[in-house]
């Protein structure tokens, strides 16, 4: 039993690594973490240190006092002043502004449409306003001979905030996990479809019937075949990520007070939840696989895998979805919040135990289900 086991394992993968398909998804796929992990912080990067001069062109369609206008100068503003409301806006539609502000008797209005540069830009003027209110506030207050600096100072406000946490790198780091999942998905898909749906699509499949092999050899050992190709992506996708999180650590200044780099003990634990997964999604693209009639419909099959398996984990991390014991049993739930953990320093032994319990026995049950699969005349050679 073994030794038929070995060898459809030694007949399935060295097909894989000749196959120029299988290398690329399970080689290629994981390039692209670096790209992510670096293009994702440049522009985080490039968003924080922003030239003030890209986005303060302000216009405004009223007559100014020689105040207002220090202040414009003291806030930054490049400001343009209009007659009236229609030439303001036609300047502003023509590209040359990035707000505009229209005055009603005492009400301001702050014209514009939403994109990065506005929210700037309406940041900057409201910077503005608080500071012509200030003033105007101070002096009512001094013509009627009132304390304008104890009145306005009411109280002191002081700020001792400790950052614990660097929002963009919980950030990249999150997304870099979230696409290791992806990864491995996206790698098991093709080897699965090829060694079941693409073999009964060839006849290769009912050849290797004629043998005197078990179905249960026969599955393990292609079940095993993609595990191995998903854990090699798994493993260059891990590898790939904290060389990424090095450079990225050292080449942007908005990571200049975190360490992206992951203890070797929390590397350990990613590559226990890299490897149960990988034999878990490896598992459930065979079973998904195996009851199609063609590849190509065996790949149509699988394309809403890649979804399932990535977007639980991103909805968990916008809604900040803490791991509990009953999280760490639901499948692809898990693994993502998991790996949250471990990239913020926090391993739960129970957790990855209970993770580890519920993928064992939902890869049996799939396992079980798939042998019973090609038992069956019907399911094989429904052609």
């Amino acid at each position: 039993m073994k030794n038929n086991m070995f060898n459809i394992l030694k007949k399935e993968v060295r097909e894989m690594f000749r196959d120029k398909k299988s290398l690329s998804m399970m080689l290629i796929i994981p390039l692209m973490i670096p790209l992510l992990v670096i293009g994702m912080s440049a522009l985080f990067e490039m968003q924080t240190n922003r030239d003030v001069k890209s986005y303060n062109k302000i216009g405004f369609s009223y007559k100014m006092s020689d105040v207002e206008k220090k202040i414009l100068d003291e806030i930054g503003i490049d400001a343009s002043f209009y007659e009236n409301e229609e030439k303001v806006r036609k300047d502003y539609e023509m590209g040359n502004l990035d707000l505009y502000v229209t005055k009603s008797e005492n009400k301001y209005i702050i014209n514009g449409k939403v994109n990065d540069t506005t929210t700037f830009a309406s940041s900057l003027v409201e910077s503005y306003f608080n500071s012509y209110k200030s003033y105007l506030q101070k002096e009512v207050l001094d013509d009627k001979n009132l304390d304008s600096e104890s009145i306005l100072n009411i109280i002191t406000l002081e700020e001792n905030i400790i950052s614990e946490d660097n929002f963009f790198a919980k950030y990249i780091t999150s997304y870099a996990f979230l696409f290791i999942i992806m990864a491995i998905t996206v790698s098991a898909t093709y080897p699965a479809t090829d060694t079941t749906a693409g073999e009964k699509e060839r006849g290769t499949l009912e050849t290797l019937l004629t043998f005197p092999i078990k179905s249960k050899d026969i599955i393990i050992g292609k079940f095993l075949s993609v595990s191995i190709s998903s854990i090699i992506t798994g493993v260059i996708s891990l590898i790939l990520t904290v060389i990424s999180l090095v450079v990225a650590n050292d080449m942007f200044t908005l990571y200049k007070d975190v360490d992206l780099m992951l203890p070797v003990s929390s590397l350990v634990f990613a590559s226990i939840v890299i490897i149960a997964y990988s034999f878990l999604i490896s598992g459930l693209c065979i079973a998904i696989a195996s009851k199609s009639k063609t590849f190509k419909e065996a790949q149509s099959s699988l394309t809403p895998l890649t979804f399932i398996s990535f977007f639980p984990g991103m909805i968990a991390f916008l809604i900040d979805i803490k791991t509990s014991a009953i999280l760490s049993l639901i499948p692809f739930l898990n693994f993502t919040l998991l790996f949250t953990d471990i990239t913020n320093g926090t391993v739960n032994y129970l957790n990855i135990i209970l993770m580890l319990v519920s993928t064992i026995v939902i890869i049996t049950t799939v396992l079980f289900v798939i042998v019973r699969q090609y038992k069956s005349e019907k399911i094989l050679f429904t052609n």
